[in-house]
């Protein structure tokens, strides 16, 4: 087995069934395999009836990253390829990730390009800056990149043989975010590089309910907080952080700078919030962070 490929879903029957018809005309049996890493919903998702797949793995609580381990231990394949629900891959996709492994046999790892589907200032109007959409595009070739997006990424099945799995406090339905990070840190501390490969193509789905800045904040803040779970960050740094971030703000707000502008500033602002509370969490009574934020979604 030359690929496995694993979906990573909840409660997105129709997004998966989309992604699933994108990339099931890819598939050579004896070579691919699809896995559904499914959560947090009391019965399994419906998948389609014309689309095989090597396993259905469903854990109705909520957490990606334990599912998603779940089903890398049951992948048989050589390279891991995983992928979020809300997405159609490109035609050639498979073969974009095998021929990036086979081409560069120096990279443990590949970040793939991310595209929205449709354009997100015609679906959102002026709130599109705030749809906090994965958009990938490092160019045209090939380089190596500090490390993997969560949305579309892949590694040899050698990396987690030597480093373990992802880390389950964090990541949707855990913590929220961040699972994609740490994995990457601790792949960079071991000597191993990471590549990102344009031909690796997706596009994302452009929903316009993400388009609220409220939604925008909040996920902001919380990935600050996952900062604080795998990361080691000082209190002098910390409230720094939280200063020249707030400076930044005022001076963009000042400026009456774009949307573009203001909502960058909003987001390094919240991170850094979240950077704040996560390190008040540290010296406060003894309660695991995750509790906080982790049964939220999207």
């Amino acid at each position: 087995m030359k690929i496995s490929v694993i979906i990573a879903t909840h409660d997105r029957a129709r997004a998966l069934a989309h992604l699933l018809h994108s990339l099931s005309a890819q598939v050579v049996p004896g070579e691919h395999e699809i896995l559904i890493a499914d959560n947090g919903t009391p019965n399994p998702s419906p998948l389609p009836a014309d689309v095989n797949t090597a396993g259905h793995i469903h854990d109705p609580a909520p957490g990606k990253c334990r599912v998603q381990n779940r089903a890398i231990l049951r992948a048989r394949g050589g390279i891991i390829v995983l992928l979020d629900d809300d997405l159609a891959v490109a035609p050639g996709y498979l073969g974009a990730v095998e021929r990036f492994f086979r081409d560069h046999p120096e990279f443990a790892a590949m970040k793939g390009k991310v595209q929205p589907a449709q354009d997100p200032k015609k679906v959102a109007g002026d709130r599109w800056a705030y749809m906090d959409l994965p958009i990938v595009d490092h160019g045209p070739q090939v380089c190596e990149v500090p490390g993997v997006l969560g949305a579309n990424m892949a590694f040899r099945a050698a990396v987690f043989a030597q480093l373990g799995l992802f880390d389950e406090r964090l990541g949707p339905g855990a913590c929220g975010h961040e699972e994609d990070t740490e994995m990457s840190l601790r792949m960079r501390a071991a000597g191993m590089r990471i590549g990102y490969c344009p031909d690796a193509l997706v596009y994302h789905e452009v929903d316009p309910a993400r388009a609220d800045r409220a939604r925008f904040i909040r996920i902001a803040r919380e990935r600050g907080r996952c900062r604080m779970i795998h990361g080691r960050h000082g209190h002098a740094e910390v409230l720094m952080g939280v200063a020249l971030a707030g400076l930044r703000l005022a001076i963009a707000r000042a400026l009456r700078a774009g949307g573009e502008r203001l909502a960058r500033e909003d987001r390094r602002f919240a991170t850094a919030l979240g950077m704040l509370d996560g390190l008040r969490s540290q010296r406060g009574p003894n309660r695991p962070l995750c509790h906080e934020v982790g049964a939220r979604r999207g």
